[in-house]
């Protein structure tokens, strides 16, 4: 009896999600007119949107980061804002500050760039330390302290912070701690001949199709409430784990070999992420329940930002991918 109530459930689950990310595709179509290919990115973003998080992008420039989040805003009905990070950029430029009033003789509150649905934070590698741990703050608490006051952020908010991997000169990296709050790191590649032969022809013809908003604010609220109730089995949850702690305890997993080459592990947030973002997936390919290609599918975007690798690593040009890849082919699929 119990097995049929469980299946019946399910059922019903299966239907609810069905109806709710029916707005997926339409998204798809509309961010499709102007982006071509990155098919990858694309579904990242919507993975960070639904599952409330944020979203690192290293990419060499001209990869149409900015543009991506850019036509998301347009897409969905929502405020987007870019903040161009430089070395001489200010916390108050990012969040906002008290500004003098002579005629009423009294302070009032200037509100800075992160007060909207997107936040783009270009090259978030360029300004210095107390730059970045604002935005970062905001993104973490959601909330922003101005004088003796504190905004709570527009929902949803989503900020992507992008980073170049050329030209490091000058450049104020992110801690190890703090790149941990991003929910996903995707790293994007340039796009296939043929993509870029279209991308070519329509920046030449200077024709781009209007994007038009497809989905309200509301929508996306209620979709980040649904994706909560996706199914995940009892085996998923363990499977995600087993591969969490596989990059603590590599040597509990016949991986004895990655032992010397880890520097750290994957923190819980890990565990959180990557069981959210494998929901997320589930819900944009529109099933109420995940599977394990979910996991592997975000496995990489979620880890590969949140595993230390070793001078030794480092002397033997192993990436944190190639751990990752070994980890996802040891550990047993349920």
């Amino acid at each position: 009896m119990m097995e049929e109530t469980g299946t019946i459930d399910i059922k019903t689950i299966n239907e609810k999600i069905e109806k709710e990310s029916a707005f997926v595709d339409l998204l798809m179509l509309e961010m499709n007119k102007v982006i071509v290919g990155q098919k990858h990115m694309v579904e990242r973003l919507l993975i960070g949107l639904l599952g409330q998080g944020h979203i690192l992008l290293e990419g060499v420039p001209g990869l149409a980061k900015t543009l991506a989040i850019n036509t998301l805003s347009q897409a969905v009905d929502g405020s987007f804002s870019r903040i161009q990070f430089t070395p001489d950029l200010l916390p108050a430029d990012v969040v906002g500050t008290l500004i003098y009033n002579i005629k009423e003789n009294d302070f009032s509150i200037k509100k800075g760039p992160i007060f909207a649905n997107f936040v783009l934070a270009d090259e978030i590698n360029r300004a210095p330390a107390k730059v970045q741990s604002a935005l970062l703050e905001a993104m973490q608490e959601k909330q922003v302290t101005i004088g003796d006051e504190t905004f709570i952020l527009d929902k949803p908010f989503l900020v992507m912070a992008t980073q170049n991997p050329v030209e490091q000169e000058g450049t104020y990296p992110l801690p190890e701690a703090q790149v941990d709050r991003f929910m996903l790191k995707t790293v994007i590649d340039y796009p296939k001949i043929d993509e870029e032969q279209h991308i070519v022809r329509a920046n030449l013809r200077g024709s781009f199709d209007k994007v038009n908003p497809v989905v309200s604010v509301k929508q996306i609220l209620t979709a980040q409430a649904a994706v909560r109730e996706v199914y995940m089995d009892e085996k998923i949850e363990k499977y995600i784990l087993d591969i969490i702690f596989a990059t603590r305890y590599p040597e509990k997993y016949k991986l004895a070999d990655l032992k010397p080459l880890i520097s750290f592990g994957a923190s819980p947030r890990g565990s959180i992420n990557l069981a959210t973002a494998a929901k997320c997936y589930a819900f944009i390919k529109r099933r109420g329940y995940v599977i394990p290609e979910d996991v592997r599918a975000v496995v990489h975007d979620v880890l590969r930002h949140r595993i230390g690798i070793t001078y030794e690593a480092e002397a033997e040009n192993v990436t944190s991918e190639d751990i990752i890849n070994k980890i996802v082919n040891e550990i047993e699929v349920p």
